[in-house]
């Protein structure tokens, strides 16, 4: 192995283990702000504007700023130590939002939690490509695509109840534990892979291609420039009705916080990891005899999708709402892993830590910054200055209209077929 550890382990099944635990702990310590939204608002007296940037643009900021230049380091160093040496900050800085006295504090402590993923999660799409073969690849990234359904059913459940029984802030205290175990394991068991070791490069495989090598791939591989378009702005509609999706149960139909944080918790987990592994390994399978299926399963999933949300946010009755919410799951992540598995499969071997942080940046910049501000700013517009009443219908005809976004990635991940057989058919050196 690349550098000769004893004792560790290399095993595909156990590094894919921990790295999707470790994703997982990212993303609940990403999602838990968003179930205690109303908490956190009365404390600090806080406007869904203030809430967007909360959620949205303090995460995104320096994650943002960090992630390509920590991706550039993951190229050429151990990607194991940068991700638990990340995972490991954001969760102390996980345990600092629950300390914070003032909304300043809050802000400061949720820029922490982006800047330790903008060092840990880069490098983990990267590592299990070294661990698995290209057939295998889809499949394995949509495991790891399972953090945010799984994650976000622990952090809205379990932040939830944790919050009902003993206060905001010792959710946050909770959720910071886990992180800690996962990163001490990745430390002591997992040997950093060989790179490069199942892909046909001709050229040297130490070699480390620019950055600007990363951005030509993209634009040159037409299929990967509308995956990359499809999958961010699928992301920033997912992110914005995510961010507020508690809160609309709380608003809308008088749920309380606990039990608004289990149902919108539910409806992110269970159908939504049928979703995400559902479609890799259906991508992987189809898309074996025809390379297209890897943009014809998002297209079509998105396309019903937008519809099944819109009509969901908009009904009077809360069954009917879950039912529609919990249907719509099923297909809104199918993008995921798919993009994820082509993306990993058309670049070098010490471009892929760059690649998936340069994604991840356009995500959270556009995604997960832009979405929450957007549906924030439109809920405040529609009936923030009203009736509690009134505000809950504003904020339900705000995520309505954002589910429009999910036919515009649609189109993209469509057009992407023409590409996707002979963009993945050539070389990747």
């Amino acid at each position: 192995m690349a550098d000769g550890s004893r004792g560790r382990s290399a095993s595909p099944g156990w590094a894919l283990f921990l790295l999707t635990g470790i994703s997982i702990c990212g993303f609940i310590d990403r999602i838990i702000m968003q179930v205690l939204v109303e908490p956190m608002k009365a404390e600090f007296h806080l406007s869904d504007l203030d809430i967007g940037l909360l959620v949205g643009l303090a995460f995104a900021f320096f994650n943002v700023v960090l992630g390509l230049s920590i991706a550039r380091l993951a190229e050429r160093r151990r990607r194991v130590s940068l991700v638990w040496f990340g995972t490991i900050l954001w969760s102390i800085a996980t345990s600092l939002c629950g300390a914070a006295s003032s909304f300043g504090a809050l802000l400061a402590a949720r820029v922490g939690v982006g800047v330790g993923e903008a060092i840990g999660l880069p490098s983990t799409s990267s590592l299990l490509s070294d661990f698995f073969r290209p057939e295998k690849r889809t499949t394995a990234m949509s495991v790891l695509m399972l953090a945010p359904p799984i994650g976000a059913f622990l952090g809205s459940a379990g932040g939830a109840m944790v919050a009902q029984a003993y206060g905001w802030r010792y959710a946050f205290y909770v959720a910071a534990i886990p992180g800690f175990i996962l990163a001490l394991l990745l430390a002591l068991t997992v040997r950093e892979p060989e790179r490069g070791v199942y892909d046909r490069v001709a050229a040297d495989p130490q070699a480390v291609p620019p950055l600007s090598a990363v951005f030509a791939r993209i634009w040159q591989r037409r299929s990967l420039t509308h995956l990359l378009l499809g999958s961010t702005i699928a992301s920033m509609t997912g992110f914005a009705v995510n961010a507020f999706l508690a809160a609309f149960l709380l608003r809308r139909f008088g749920f309380s916080l606990r039990d608004a944080g289990v149902i919108s918790g539910l409806i992110a987990s269970l159908p939504a990891s049928l979703s995400v592994f559902g479609s890799g390994w259906l991508a992987d399978r189809w898309g074996r005899r025809d390379a297209r299926y890897y943009g014809w399963i998002p297209g079509i999933s998105l396309l019903i999708a937008a519809p099944l949300y819109a009509l969901a946010v908009t009904r009077d009755n809360a069954t009917m709402a879950i039912t529609l919410l919990t249907l719509s799951a099923i297909v809104q992540y199918c993008y995921l892993g798919p993009t994820a598995g082509v993306f990993q499969n058309m670049m070098h071997p010490r471009m892929r830590a760059s690649s998936a942080a340069f994604n991840s940046l356009v995500y959270s910049l556009i995604g997960g910054a832009l979405g929450p501000l957007l549906i924030g700013g439109l809920s405040t517009w529609l009936g923030g200055g009203a009736s509690p009443a009134a505000a809950g219908i504003g904020l339900a005809h705000a995520m309505a209209a954002m589910t429009i976004f999910y036919v515009w990635g649609a189109v993209h991940y469509l057009l992407a077929t023409r590409y996707l057989r002979a963009d993945l058919a050539a070389p990747i050196d």
